[in-house]
């Protein structure tokens, strides 16, 4: 079956891929669009796999504030070029993720950023709320491996599932993954930062009214 420029045409727009190939990809799907587009998803992977070690310096910063200023958040997302940086679906994609970032507080970028005293932290608490059948061993090491996996999905950035994916089974580092296989270059995210009016100074404020309390008490 033979590829039209029409094919390509609609490939290109669906998927962002290059022309030649989109060709490609219609040829080995005899012009069924949806499987072409398998193709390509297969074509990317193996391309981005052998991009691990190309430097992506180019990028944007996505920002996104929300309840009228109360919070905000921004995040850089880099790419290899600035071509792509500079293209809708990339910074569609930081703005997301900056919105991610304000609605749910990541502590960590990474998984490697956790502090090791923390995870030991995490894991004497749950030990210590295990019962004598769970102490088992074996049963143990199950235990501590999901509750700290739990630990990552809930405050490690690229581990939590995107507030904006539909399924509700992709992490935030799936669609960066996805952006990259779209783009055809190496996307990382860098660095993120998020701001909530007003956090940490509660317990300021509460120890100076203590210490208010207690002046007038004492007089």
């Amino acid at each position: 079956m033979s590829v039209t420029a029409s094919d390509v045409k609609a490939l290109r727009e669906k998927t962002g891929a290059g022309m030649m190939d989109c060709k490609k990809a219609l040829a080995e799907a005899g012009g069924d669009l949806d499987k072409a587009i398998e193709v390509l998803r297969k074509m990317g992977l193996k391309d981005i796999s052998k991009r691990e070690g190309k430097v992506a310096a180019e990028g944007t910063v996505g920002l996104y504030s929300h309840a009228g200023g109360q919070v905000c958040a921004m995040v850089e997302l880099n790419c290899e070029t600035d071509f792509v940086a500079r293209g809708e679906d990339f910074k569609e994609a930081a703005r997301g993720i900056a919105m991610h970032v304000a609605a749910m507080s990541p502590s960590f970028l990474n998984s490697s950023e956790v502090p090791q005293e923390i995870l030991d932290k995490e894991k004497e608490i749950i030990l210590e709320t295990l019962n004598e059948n769970q102490k088992k061993e074996g049963v143990v090491e199950k235990i501590l491996d999901g509750k700290i996996k739990k630990y990552f999905e809930e405050n490690v950035l690229l581990n939590q599932l995107y507030i904006k994916d539909d399924s509700g089974k992709n992490t935030v580092e799936d669609i960066i993954k996805e952006l990259s296989t779209k783009c055809g270059e190496k996307v990382s995210l860098r660095r993120f930062s998020r701001f909530g009016v007003g956090e940490g100074i509660e317990k300021k404020e509460e120890n100076f009214i203590e210490e208010v309390a207690s002046t007038l008490g004492g007089n």
